[in-house]
């Protein structure tokens, strides 16, 4: 069985970049788990800590349920601070994408692309592009980066910009996306937000006609070993 690995930044990055593509490569019998970096939410405070124990376990709670619409089998929360990932030194945060990549063992692995907005974001790519170097025991086979609608489009310097290259058709697995992205109670937003789900049907009806599909989400190769 084919395994593969998403590792994300914040809880609802899961969905938002390859939501369609997971629920796709789940029925056809790919074992797919998760991997979110940091805990969410912390940041919309002035202080970390106020933002209630309650609140991130909740939080959790609508991760797992859109994980089980999609398909992943597990999801792990490693509970970085939440757009702050900046503040902890780059080696913690490779060692603690090593250890996902020794324990799970993956073909494929899909993360944020480096150009993001957001610096999480940023960060998760270097650290999945450092973990994963050719050396020692090596498994991962190809690596892909995905959009994350909400940040890959809003950095407006525009110095590393999205380059697809990979498209998955999703015509059929479009809806898995847009009601697991619904499990999320504190994530939801309205069109014409980038998350809403008017706007993410659009973004896949766009990124299939890039390609001749009806619906599509788009990736660029950041790496593939024949």
């Amino acid at each position: 069985m084919e395994k593969i690995l998403v590792f994300a930044a914040h809880p609802d990055d899961e969905l938002l970049g390859l939501g369609g593509t997971i629920r796709r490569l789940v029925n056809e019998g790919k074992e797919v788990r998760a991997i979110i970096l940091a805990e969410g939410l912390t940041s919309r405070n002035d202080k970390r800590t106020d933002t209630a124990d309650d609140e991130l376990k909740e939080l959790q709670i609508d991760a797992r349920n859109a994980a089980k619409i999609v398909g992943y089998t597990s999801v792990d929360f490693c509970n970085f601070p939440d757009n702050r990932m900046d503040s902890i030194d780059l080696l913690d945060v490779i060692k603690t994408v090593s250890r996902f990549v020794e324990k799970y063992e993956p073909d494929t692995i899909f993360t944020h692309h480096y150009g993001d907005l957001n610096i999480d974001h940023r960060i998760t790519c270097e650290a999945v592009l450092t973990a994963c170097r050719p050396v020692g025991v090596y498994n991962v086979k190809r690596i892909y980066a995905f959009e994350t609608p909400s940040s890959t489009e809003w950095n407006f310097k525009y110095t590393q910009p999205f380059c697809p290259n990979v498209f998955f058709d999703i015509t059929n697995t479009i809806e898995s996306k847009i009601q697991g992205m619904s499990c999320y109670k504190t994530e939801s937003t309205q069109s014409p937000h980038p998350r809403s789900a008017e706007s993410l049907r659009a973004l896949g009806q766009f990124r299939g006609s890039n390609v001749g599909f009806g619906m599509a989400e788009a990736f660029e190769l950041l790496r593939e070993v024949k």
